[in-house]
């Protein structure tokens, strides 16, 4: 269908202005890990006002998305927007990660290292934002079409943007966390789509992951029960092929093994007393 992704060539490590406060783990080789997974109301205030920011940032970079734009381009415009907000891209320098964003186009599952790797007519490119600010994380993704894109990539896409508001829809308070993977992988199976297992949602809020892991397929033993308060992200990657993957060289991109395209979604998720609140919407 198309040719396979190259690394690209990676730009020198963006600036964030000295007045905007970085995350703790910014120049650490591993962040801290573990806060409670229910949060106080007044963290749930600032993470709703990060979470809104990221979604203002990811619907800014995707009006960009086009043949003919390198990711990095893509980089570069999310990082000014956070910074012209106040937020630092909590992706610069999480474990040693370049960039403000992540690029993940087409066979890649995720954490594609924006580069100058170009755009071109009828790739899908997955783009995950995360805002810092107020002393909490907001982290959301979606994934864009490029020009011109074929059904089958198309309604990949669809079906993964369905398959997230599904899971979504099922977070009510008294249910278990397993009910979010039991939804997202029976509405798969529908289309023979696979379920990635080893990347999954995860518990967000002071901490950039919290701790807790949120699967996206069935599995029955994932018993935490969903209290009002608690707040995670809910990232689905589903694929036309195999779940299988390898790991290129930089240590981060992750492409399918059959090199057949992927697509993902990503909100981050308040379990209230009647039911969720999104709270990465713009």
């Amino acid at each position: 269908m198309t040719t396979l992704l190259q690394p690209g060539r990676i730009s020198p490590t963006r600036k964030v202005p000295a007045g905007i406060t970085r995350p703790e783990y910014v120049g650490k080789k591993t962040p801290r890990l573990g806060e409670s997974d229910v949060k106080t109301p007044e963290i749930i205030e600032r993470m709703r006002v990060a979470g809104k920011l990221a979604a203002q940032a990811l619907e800014e970079v995707g009006r960009h998305v086009a043949p003919g734009v390198t990711t990095d381009e893509l980089d570069r415009i999310g990082h000014e927007f956070l910074c012209d907000h106040g937020a630092y891209p909590s992706t610069l320098g999480y474990r040693g990660y370049p960039k403000s964003l992540c690029t993940s186009i087409n066979e890649v599952i995720c954490h594609g290292i924006p580069d100058d790797t170009v755009l071109r007519d009828g790739d899908i490119v997955n783009v995950d934002i995360t805002a810092f600010i107020g002393g909490v994380h907001g982290d959301t993704d979606a994934t864009f079409l490029v020009g011109d894109v074929d059904e089958e990539s198309r309604l990949l896409v669809e079906r993964t943007r369905e398959a997230t508001a599904r899971a979504i829809k099922a977070v009510a308070p008294g249910r278990q966390l397993n009910v979010v993977g039991r939804v997202i992988e029976a509405y798969a199976k529908r289309f023979g789509y696979g379920v990635i297992r080893d990347f999954t949602g995860h518990g967000i809020g002071t901490t950039f992951h919290s701790g807790l892991i949120v699967p996206h397929y069935d599995d029955p033993s994932v018993a935490v029960t969903l209290v009002p308060g608690m707040t995670f992200t809910i990232e689905p990657m589903l694929t036309l092929g195999t779940i299988e993957y390898d790991v290129w060289p930089d240590g981060w991109t992750a492409v399918t093994k059959d090199r057949r395209r992927t697509a993902q979604f990503e909100h981050t998720i308040l379990v209230t007393e009647t039911g969720h609140e999104i709270l990465t919407l713009p």
